[in-house]
């Protein structure tokens, strides 16, 4: 499991006063990218081998400005060529659930556009972050 800590700002609130949709999945991707550097690949735009495929969130309850939200990541599905994550958002300091997220990514060559097999040190990585939840 892999946990990152955001403090929501004042632009990711809307009208209503609670976290926008929108910035969920902000949050996610940035939970996302922590756990690929967790795993050792860096944000190099060259040498970057991950493609979103799928991504899904539900709202569970309304997040506010300024609270500390604490996301985790969890490898639920490791395939041949692409592998599901699974991210839970609470609120840090009271636990409360505020959302959950669910995406797939697939490995992917840019140069050739094509999908290709996760490499076997990558899925030995992310067998270590698995969770049949």
């Amino acid at each position: 499991m892999h946990e990152k800590h955001v403090t929501v700002r004042f632009c990711e609130t809307d009208a209503l006063g609670h976290v926008n949709n929108t910035s969920y999945f902000i949050y996610l991707e940035d939970a996302r990218i922590e756990f690929f550097k967790s795993l050792g690949y860096k944000m190099k735009a060259n040498k970057w081998n991950f493609i979103l495929a799928s991504t899904k969130c539900d709202f569970l309850n309304q997040g506010y400005f300024n609270q500390d939200l604490k996301i985790t990541t969890l490898v639920t599905k490791i395939g041949t060529k692409s592998f599901h994550l699974m991210h839970d958002i609470q609120c840090a300091q009271t636990g409360q659930q505020i959302a959950k997220g669910n995406e797939v990514i697939v490995y992917f060559d840019f140069e050739e556009q094509i999908s290709k097999q996760i490499p076997l040190e990558l899925a030995k990585s992310l067998e270590e972050h698995l969770s049949l939840v």
